[in-house]
């Protein structure tokens, strides 16, 4: 059969899952529907489904103002999907979004946001060591 490969399928042999770190309290409020945009310095073409990896550092001063209690850390934490990215050029436009990313960072360059949607937290939080970037994961997600 020629072609192209099938869907999560590269030279032969199966991809992981795609997945991103997110400082905690961000994770919580991305897997729990909260936080609608996750912010990044830089793009991407990816959409679709990724897991939510809470990495060891905590946003300390960030539980403490939006009210989030203790949160697991060091672990896969849910999934969300990708359905776009907006661009933010100005640090207007990145306010006028507030509600929806929780940053309260003042604009450098331009900012990206990555558009979320069906969120989903895991009963379990899965123990995971994480990576800078979206990074594969192999035997979680589904």
């Amino acid at each position: 059969m020629r072609g192209r490969p099938a869907r999560g399928v590269a030279c032969g042999r199966p991809r992981g899952v795609k997945c991103l770190s997110i400082a905690q309290p961000f994770a919580h409020l991305v897997v729990t529907g909260r936080k609608k945009i996750e912010l990044r310095t830089w793009n991407t073409r990816f959409r679709g489904e990724f897991l939510v990896h809470a990495p060891l550092k905590v946003r300390a001063a960030d539980m403490k103002r939006l009210g989030v209690r203790e949160q697991p850390t060091g672990a896969v934490v849910g999934r969300a999907e990708i359905s776009g990215v907006k661009t933010y050029e100005t640090a207007a436009a990145l306010r006028r979004d507030r509600r929806l990313h929780f940053s309260n960072s003042e604009l450098e360059g331009i900012v990206y946001g990555f558009v979320l949607r069906r969120p989903k937290k895991f009963r379990t939080p899965v123990p995971y060591k994480g990576m800078l970037g979206f990074f594969d994961v192999d035997g979680l997600g589904r």
